[in-house]
């Protein structure tokens, strides 16, 4: 692998995941990773342009970002790339009604959405919401449809909470995608129209921007498809096998976001 000088030259723009890499959630809002509070800080004062690029989707864009500002970061609503939002746009925009599949955190982004009559399914991470009737209710929703169209907060395989592995929204949009024949249009992570959408917030083109997540497939694979570079750090749903994962190879491998926040400021700019 070339050294770090070569793979962080040129970075104008950064993006981060945030579960896994800046916090771990649990039922008491979760814990920062240590060293992350101070690393975003630093990231912040720097040259760098920051962006925060996530796949929550149990929390309103709004509680998100009030949960990490009670743990000490320094974050604004502006700075999020978040699904929700995003989805509700697609979904005016294509004069889509949804049956919404969502967390009770998070429904009040699809308020200004009309769901009378649906004609798709938006299914994000529903928690303790994924139950035998509603995922039963959606599928039925999208086997009456002439034309179904299933759109998945992000595709996740798991995160990682304080109290352990949870099982992500892929999962169960798998399921669907099987039992209805139909293919999810993912609005999130590894979506390059996702990504894109950070980079244009930014202005930063995607050679000159950096993904650091906790995710080989969603944050690492979905930024390099884009044009990115992506480090992957052994923290949140990180596993030592993502070293060896026969698709996707990092740019780089790091303890935690401040060990990688010391490695741009040291070679970013050169």
């Amino acid at each position: 692998m070339a050294a770090w000088g070569e793979r962080l030259a040129g970075v104008r723009g950064v993006l981060l995941d945030i579960s896994g890499v800046l916090y771990d959630g649990g039922e008491d809002g979760g814990s920062p990773i240590p060293g992350s509070v101070e690393a975003v800080a630093r990231l912040k004062r720097s040259r760098l342009k920051v962006r925060f690029c996530t796949n929550e989707s149990q929390k309103s864009r709004g509680n998100l970002v009030g949960l990490l500002r009670h743990l000490g970061f320094d974050i604004s609503e502006g700075e999020v790339t978040a699904p929700a939002p995003a989805a509700s746009l697609i979904l005016k925009e294509r004069g889509l009604r949804p049956h919404l599949l969502v967390h009770d955190g998070v429904r009040s982004e699809f308020d200004q959405n009309d769901t009378s009559n649906p004609n798709c399914v938006v299914i994000a991470d529903a928690g303790e919401a994924f139950s035998y009737q509603n995922m039963n209710k959606a599928f039925q929703v999208l086997m009456e449809l002439e034309n179904p169209v299933l759109i998945s907060l992000g595709k996740g395989r798991y995160y990682k909470e304080t109290s352990g592995l949870m099982l992500d929204v892929g999962a169960y949009t798998k399921a669907l995608e099987y039992a209805c024949g139909v293919e999810a249009e993912v609005v999130g992570k590894p979506s390059p129209e996702y990504f894109r959408s950070a980079l244009k917030e930014m202005a930063v083109e995607a050679h000159e921007a950096v993904m650091i997540g906790d995710d080989i497939v969603g944050d690492v694979g979905g930024a390099q498809s884009c044009g990115m570079r992506a480090l992957q750090v052994r923290t949140g749903k990180f596993r030592p096998s993502d070293e060896r994962h026969p698709e996707v190879k990092a740019d780089g491998y790091v303890d935690n976001l401040a060990q990688a926040v010391d490695l741009l400021l040291q070679h970013a700019d050169k």
